[in-house]
C-alpha cells in the first residue's frame, strides 16, 4: 500500500496539539480505518507556529487529504508518495574516509 510523508501547518497553538492528534486517531479509526498513521514529527518553525511531518499508509493520496480536511485545525502544505526508507545500517562503513 502506499506510503505519504504529510506536511502541515497548524492554526492552534502547541498546547493544543494534544486535542487535535486525539482527534485525528479518532477520526482515523472510525471514518478511515484503511489508513494507518505510522508517526510524526513536530516542530516549532522559526515563526512559532507549530507543524507536523506525518507518515501515513493509504490506499491514495486523496484519502490523506480527506481525513485531513475532516480534522481541521490545520492545513496541509506538501504530501509526497515516499518512495522509500534508508538507515544508516543500509550504508555500511568500509574504509576510513581521511
Amino acid at each position: 500500500m502506499p506510503r505519504y510523508l504529510v506536511e502541515r501547518t497548524y492554526t492552534v497553538d502547541m498546547d493544543k496539539l494534544t486535542e487535535v492528534a486525539t482527534r485525528s486517531k479518532a477520526i482515523g479509526y472510525h471514518r478511515y480505518p484503511e489508513i494507518v498513521w505510522e508517526h510524526s514529527h513536530v516542530i516549532v518553525g522559526t515563526d512559532g507556529v507549530p507543524k507536523s511531518f506525518c507518515v501515513y499508509e493509504a490506499p491514495n493520496e486523496q484519502m490523506v487529504r480527506d481525513h485531513s480536511y475532516n480534522l481541521g485545525d490545520h492545513y496541509i502544505e506538501t504530501i509526497y508518495e515516499i518512495a522509500g526508507d534508508v538507515t544508516p545500517d543500509d550504508f555500511p562503513l568500509t574504509d576510513d574516509p581521511s
